[in-house]
């Protein structure tokens, strides 16, 4: 299995490296945001090839991180060609513009740094798939990790449909949008993808708790970032100085993560 992660990180890095080299040359990296999900597709597609007789296991974690994977990778990349450059890369990278130091900071700073944190993110799907070197049956908690995975997806691809056609219409400059998932939870999208990633590593688990063990980070780590770091914390910041008393009545009402009743106005 060591051997197996060595060839997915040198594939990583590779993959890497030659994408920083089109940002540099384009001055822009806030498409890494569509390698995040595209890459952890990927990895589960390198594991799952270096199997010899992959089993049932293993094709189901492949098939669930691949899917949810290249499906979010689709998605920003097309929001990135509507939109052009995220505003939070343009921050971070700021000062090592006015410094001349765009080149090695895009990729110190963003480029390698999110593929480390790809890398762990994506281990429960790597390391399920490996640890399925022999034939392994669906069984026991993967179904419990099925059911899970489909929640998320669900809210996922739901909620970013719904925030593309909400966005679509002009009439909403300026609005916020609460109703369909929004109304429940103010990132149905964000709520998804740690619920799949979440039923991912049940899956995992079913080939070896000693495997759900060593990768318990990955889904961690996730819902860390998604919920305090870069995901629900840094968007909401830009929201409550767009939006003002709209967001903050929002916010009253919506519960934050996991979908909840909205309360009374009152």
């Amino acid at each position: 299995m060591i051997d197996a992660l060595l060839v997915n990180a040198v594939i990583l890095i590779s993959l890497v490296l030659i994408l920083w080299a089109i940002s540099v040359r384009i001055d822009d990296v806030s498409f890494i945001d569509a390698f995040w999900g595209a890459g952890m597709g990927v990895m589960a597609v390198t594991s799952y090839l270096q199997l010899v007789d992959p089993g049932e296991l293993a094709t189901l974690i492949m098939v669930m991180a691949a899917a949810w994977g290249f499906r979010l990778g689709i998605y920003l990349l097309r929001r990135w060609k509507r939109e052009g450059e995220d505003k939070r890369y343009k921050l971070i990278l700021k000062k090592d513009r006015e410094k001349g130091n765009f080149i090695i900071a895009s990729l110190t700073k963003v480029w390698l740094m999110q593929a480390v944190l790809l890398f762990a993110v994506s281990s429960p799907a790597q390391v399920g798939i490996l640890a399925s070197s022999e034939p392994a049956p669906i069984q026991g908690i993967a179904y419990a990790g099925i059911a899970l995975f489909l929640v998320g997806i669900f809210f996922e691809w739901v909620g970013d449909w719904q925030l593309a056609r909400f966005k679509a219409d002009p009439s909403n400059e300026g609005k916020v949008l609460d109703t369909g998932l929004w109304r429940y939870t103010r990132h149905p999208n964000y709520f998804g993808d740690a619920c799949a990633w979440w039923g991912i590593w049940l899956c995992c688990a079913s080939a070896g708790w000693d495997y759900a063990l060593y990768t318990v980070i990955g889904p961690i780590f996730l819902t860390f970032t998604l919920t305090k770091w870069s995901g629900a914390a840094l968007l909401e910041k830009g929201l409550d100085k767009s939006k003002g008393d709209k967001y903050a009545d929002y916010k009253r009402r919506t519960s934050a993560f996991i979908p909840m009743p909205p309360k009374s106005a009152g």
